[in-house]
C-alpha cells in the first residue's frame, strides 16, 4: 500500500531536525542568588541584569513598529545551508518554523509566523522578540506535528538541518512544501554563522533591506558595549559562561566554551572566554561537574537565569561547599544573566547578551 504524502512529508521533515535536544537540554538557574559584579559597582548583579533586560533589543535594534524598510517583490532563488537551490514564485509570506533561533530571526524581520514548534518553550526561553498570538503550535522542535503544520498551509517551511537527504526533501517540494534548511551553528564563527542564516530567512522573505539595518545596528550595539566595559575597567574580563541540569541530585554543567555563541558575543566585547576544556565542534559546548569550575582562574563565572522546571540548579548550588568554596563565589564574582536570553538566537538574543556582559562587568 502506498503511504500518504502526509506521511511522506512527516518522514522528510523529521529527517532534517538538527540536535534540537543539544541546544534545548540543560537546566538553567533562577538567578535569585546573583551577586555583585566584578568592576566593584555597588549595584547587585541582579538588578544590573534586570535592568539590562528592561533595555532589551528595542533600545538598539529598530522595532517594527518603526521599520520603514521595504520588502521585496517578484521570484526568489536561493542556495540553502545544504547547498540547495530554493525557489519561490514570490517572497515567503505564511512561514512555519521549527526552530527557536530562526523563530526569532523571522519575528526580528517583521514576518509573523503561522507557525512554530513548541511555542510555550520558546516564550520561556527566548524573549528576545515576543510571539505573537494566534500562532499554530506544532509540537516539539524534535518531532512537529505534521498533521497541524500543513492545517497552517505555509508556503515555506525553515528547518534547522545538518545533513543532505535529497530525496527526502525532494518528497516535501512534490508536495508544494518549500523548505528552507538553515544551519544550527558553526564554530568556525558562530556570530558569522547567525548573521547568515538571518540573511537567508531574509533573502526568502524579500527583508533583505530589514535584515540588512538589523545587521548593521547589531554591530554599533556590539561596539558601544565594547567600549561601556573597556570604560569601566573591570579588575577582570575573564569569564566562563554556563548552564546546566539536575539530575536525581547530581548537578551537571554545560560551559560554553570557544565556538560558542555567548562565548564569541563575549570576546567580541573584549573579554576572554576562559573555559579550555575539550568542546563539541557545533555549537562548542563542553561537559563538566562543579569541581572542573575550580581550574578557571580569576573568571568570572556566568550563569544562564531561566528556570528550567526539570531541576532549579541555584538550589543544588546553594550550600554545596565544592560550589561555595569556588573562588569567583566565595569572591563575589558570580553572576546570572537576566531570565530568557537564549544563547543559540539571533540578532534581538546577540543584543540581549551583549546588555547582560555589560551588566556583568561594568554595573
Amino acid at each position: 500500500m502506498t503511504s500518504s504524502p502526509l506521511r511522506r512529508a512527516r518522514t522528510a521533515v523529521t529527517s532534517l531536525l538538527l540536535l534540537g535536544g543539544l541546544a534545548a537540554c540543560g537546566t538553567t538557574d533562577s538567578g535569585a542568588d546573583a551577586t555583585p559584579n566584578p568592576s566593584g559597582s555597588s549595584a547587585p548583579a541582579s538588578e544590573s541584569a534586570e535592568a539590562a533586560a528592561e533595555t532589551g533589543p528595542d533600545s538598539a535594534l529598530t522595532g517594527c513598529a518603526d521599520d520603514d524598510t521595504a520588502t521585496a517583490t517578484g521570484p526568489v532563488s536561493l542556495t540553502d545551508a545544504l547547498g540547495r537551490t530554493v525557489e519561490l514564485d514570490q517572497p515567503a509570506q505564511r512561514v512555519a518554523v521549527l526552530e527557536w533561533g530562526q523563530t526569532e530571526s523571522l519575528l526580528t524581520l517583521c514576518v509573523s509566523p503561522v507557525a512554530v514548534a513548541d511555542p510555550e518553550g520558546y516564550t520561556t526561553w527566548d524573549t528576545a522578540e515576543p510571539l505573537p498570538e494566534g500562532v499554530a503550535d506544532v509540537g516539539t522542535r524534535g518531532e512537529p506535528n505534521l498533521d497541524a503544520l500543513f492545517r497552517a498551509e505555509p508556503d515555506l517551511v525553515v528547518v534547522e538541518a545538518s545533513g543532505g537527504d535529497e530525496s527526502a526533501l525532494q518528497q516535501l517540494a512534490d508536495y508544494d512544501v518549500p523548505v528552507l534548511a538553515t544551519a544550527g551553528a558553526d564554530a568556525a564563527d558562530p556570530v558569522a554563522a547567525m548573521s547568515e542564516t538571518f540573511d537567508l530567512i531574509a533573502q526568502a522573505t524579500g527583508r533583505q533591506e530589514r535584515a540588512e539595518v538589523v545587521l548593521d545596528e547589531l554591530e554599533a550595539h556590539l561596539d558601544a558595549s565594547a567600549d561601556a566595559i573597556a570604560a569601566a575597567a573591570p579588575t577582570t574580563t575573564s569569564f566562563v559562561y554556563f548552564d546546566g541540569y539536575v539530575d536525581g541530585g547530581n548537578v551537571a554543567l554545560r560551559p560554553f566554551g570557544q565556538g560558542s555563541f555567548v562565548g564569541e558575543v563575549g570576546e567580541r566585547l573584549g573579554l576572554t572566554n576562559a573555559w579550555t576544556g575539550k568542546v563539541d565542534e557545533l555549537y562548542g559546548l563542553g561537559q563538566s561537574d562543579i569541581e572542573g569550575m575550580s581550574t578557571v582562574g580569576d573568571a568570572v563565572l556566568l550563569r544562564t537565569g531561566t528556570y528550567n522546571e526539570s531541576g532549579d540548579l541555584t538550589e543544588a548550588l546553594e550550600g554545596n561547599p565544592v560550589w561555595e568554596a569556588l573562588p569567583a563565589v566565595a569572591e563575589d564574582r558570580s553572576v546570572a544573566f537576566a531570565p530568557g536570553i537564549w544563547t543559540f538566537g539571533g540578532p534581538a538574543s546577540a543584543v540581549q547578551l551583549a546588555d547582560a556582559y555589560v551588566a556583568a562587568f561594568s554595573g
